[in-house]
């Protein structure tokens, strides 16, 4: 039908254009739609328009058919973790319960026992008065009934047990919980500040910067360049799976050749790795490396022993400069040429120290959490802390000494486990500086295992309380500013090694179960939600990847708050593992560059031909025999007691939360008592697909 000539509508065109026209289709899969100007056919439709039924069905069953697979998905998962705890639990296949140390450890752990056989009579009590309908307990105000209302005996002992919660026990437990979140808050505005200053360097573009060449020398008649004498060090001990590629990595720095030595500083007890670690410094000596190897035969004070072992040597008072890598720790060829030139012409600089950055952060999800602290804590606090304060504690490896900071601060004392944070304080307070260079960046391993992980975690919070009671007295005697000391004291200290566990650990893992309980103590969701995700999101802004790990990653800390509490308590009352020191097992991953560089090395046969000109056929034998791979040994997975107990506390009183009514306290509990439970099954260090 041809639209009609109306002449006199010609006035209305502007707000109405065109004839409306009815278009009516006989097929009911058709929908029927009004155009009402000539523009309309081209403009965009709404989604809510245009929909038959097919249509609506099709994407009904779509719906459906997602969330069957999610829900099926949570069953398989729900599955799979019921038959780990039946397979590790109770038939105890390739599984060995981890150990726990006379003192403070074990108990720790009777006292995690005492609050879960407490917190299930609890329970009882609360299932059993729920369903009698003995609700006396109304929000904020509690009801206690007359005499002449109590039906029984047992209705008698629980009224006792509602009137001495009330009166005893919520008191206790809502001064202790004010107490920390009191610290808590402390801690997050410290976290805060952080973060405003490491968004105040981004902004500004401040870091350390090299003016000119600084190794350029005035003497026409000389080679044009003054470098310094440089020592390179590498304690290892029993690192079969990385020493090759660490002595590698080092031997191929671009410095003079006449102004650099390296010493492989080796406490193996082990004596197949002894001869694979001489050989390999035979290799690169033959090669024209300056390159030694020292063991020591009676192994005495660790890491600090070793090294204060080697500053011991005659030749070290040539060397001005000392460079430190561990064993796993892989250093680009111009490290030396991006680090030692900040010392010119800055005598009070006594450490520059480089960030690491890791080969295996995707191996499993344990990797992923770690490297999310790891870079908050090279970003924002060591950055932060260089550019505002000149100090910060020494990472112990991809950092360079002067070695006359080294000497005139004591040198390295075998006194604790933290050797590095122990020598850094010293410096500090002898009125050294410190730079830290958040742009240059050495290869290393993060521990794959959570037994590994434990035991580095351990050993970093156990050692600096015990560090704390040995340099107090020498930290308020000392003549640096007051200022100085109060940020020794309350924030390098207290705030971020002590407080940080004792709260963590105190009020997510004691303070929110016991809640449930005892409701007149219950704590605000802001506590336990909102603001604990903040500073999550907070941690995980220097690694933007780690965004979808947000969740575990708040949940995995508040578990291994219960390691690092025990670990602070440790240290800071001397117990028995205070002093104990366990080597960080290692992988032996390599980067793609280490890879393409072995493999050159590899088809250099003449190289080859001239390091095994001098050995025999049978001494090339055990070689080759001592290089080959070890057989594998099959893995066996460890139960943490103290983890599962807690992981069965936490979900008894995620049960207690269903019976108020408490939804995101229920979700809360229950989420965090299952991650203790994947960490007391050995699970969270599983390999990713």
């Amino acid at each position: 039908m041809a639209p009609g000539l109306d002449f006199s509508d010609w006035g209305a065109m502007e707000t109405r254009k065109g004839t409306p026209v009815v278009v009516k289709m006989d097929n009911p899969n058709y929908s029927v739609v009004e155009i009402e100007d000539p523009d309309a056919a081209f403009r965009p439709v709404e989604k809510s328009r245009g929909k038959n039924a097919k249509q609506v069905t099709w994407v009904l069953l779509l719906k459906a058919h997602r969330a069957v697979g999610c829900v099926a998905w949570m069953a398989t998962l729900f599955w799979a973790l019921l038959g780990t705890i039946k397979k590790r639990l109770i038939f105890r296949q390739d599984v060995g319960m981890a150990s726990e140390k006379l003192g403070k450890g074990k108990l720790l752990f009777t006292v995690i026992k005492a609050f879960l056989v407490i917190s299930l009579t609890i329970l009882a009590f609360e299932i059993i008065a729920y369903f009698n309908g003995w609700h006396y307990f109304q929000n904020p105000s509690l009801h206690i009934p007359r005499t002449s209302d109590i039906q029984g005996l047992f209705h008698l002992v629980y009224v006792t047990w509602l009137w001495f919660r009330a009166d005893y026990i919520a008191p206790l437990i809502q001064a202790l919980s004010k107490f920390c979140v009191a610290l808590f808050l402390i801690q997050s505005a410290d976290r805060m500040v952080l973060c405003l200053g490491c968004f105040w360097i981004k902004y500004k573009k401040i870091k350390p910067r090299i003016e000119g060449n600084p190794f350029k020398s005035n003497d026409v008649e000389g080679s044009g360049y003054d470098y310094p004498m440089v020592l390179v060090q590498i304690p290892m001990c029993n690192e079969r799976e990385v020493y090759e590629q660490s002595i590698s990595a080092v031997c191929q720095l671009d410095w003079p050749k006449d102004r650099l030595l390296i010493q492989v500083l080796d406490d193996s007890d082990d004596e197949s790795i002894q001869c694979l670690i001489k050989t390999e410094v035979a290799t690169w000596n033959q090669r024209g490396i300056n390159i030694i190897y020292r063991h020591r035969l009676i192994r005495t004070g660790y890491k600090a022993g070793n090294l204060k072992s080697a500053m011991s040597c005659e030749y070290i008072q040539a060397y001005e400069f000392v460079a430190i890598f561990d064993a796993d720790f892989q250093p680009n060829p111009d490290f030396l040429k991006q680090t030692v030139p900040h010392f010119k012409d800055n005598p009070e600089l006594g450490l520059v120290q480089a960030r690491w950055t890791f080969v295996n952060k995707d191996e499993n999800l344990l990797t992923r959490l770690q490297n999310i602290n790891l870079c908050f804590h090279f970003e924002v606090e060591q950055q932060v802390n260089g550019v505002f304060l000149n100090f910060f504690g020494f990472n112990g490896t991809a950092g360079v000494w002067r070695i006359r900071a080294l000497e005139e601060s004591g040198g390295w004392l075998e006194r604790t486990t933290v050797e590095d944070m122990d020598i850094a304080v010293r410096a500090h307070l002898n009125g050294w500086k410190f730079i830290f260079l958040n742009d240059v960046k050495v290869l290393c391993e993060v521990p794959e295992s959570y037994e590994a992980y434990r035991k580095q975690q351990h050993r970093w919070h156990s050692g600096p309380m015990h560090l704390f009671r040995l340099c107090l007295p020498a930290i308020i005697t000392s003549k640096i500013a007051i200022w100085k000391k109060a940020n020794l004291i309350l924030l390098f200290f207290l705030l971020r090694k002590l407080i940080l566990p004792f709260y963590s650990f105190t009020l997510f893992c004691i303070i929110l179960p016991l809640t449930m309980f005892v409701p007149e103590a219950e704590l605000p969701v802001w506590v336990i939600c909102y603001v604990p995700f903040f500073m999550s999101f907070l941690n995980i802004l220097p690694a933007p990847k780690s965004f979808p790990f947000i969740v575990p990653y708040l949940l995995f800390e508040n578990t291994m708050s219960v390691t690092k509490f025990n670990a602070m308590v440790s240290g800071l009352f001397k117990l028995g593992s205070s002093y104990e020191w366990v080597v960080t097992k290692k992988a032996g991953r390599s980067s793609e560059s280490d890879l393409l560089a072995a493999a050159e090395r590899e088809s250099k046969t003449t190289n080859q031909l001239q390091i095994q000109r001098g050995a025999s056929e049978s001494e090339l034998i055990e070689l080759n025999r001592l290089k080959a791979a070890p057989v594998p040994v099959k893995r066996v997975n460890k139960i943490y007691r103290k983890e599962l107990t807690l992981a069965f506390l936490l979900l008894t009183a995620s049960v207690r939360s269903l019976l108020s009514a408490q939804g995101v306290h229920f979700y809360f509990l229950l989420f965090q008592g299952v991650t203790f439970l994947l960490v007391g099954l050995d699970l969270i260090g599983e390999q990713m697909s």
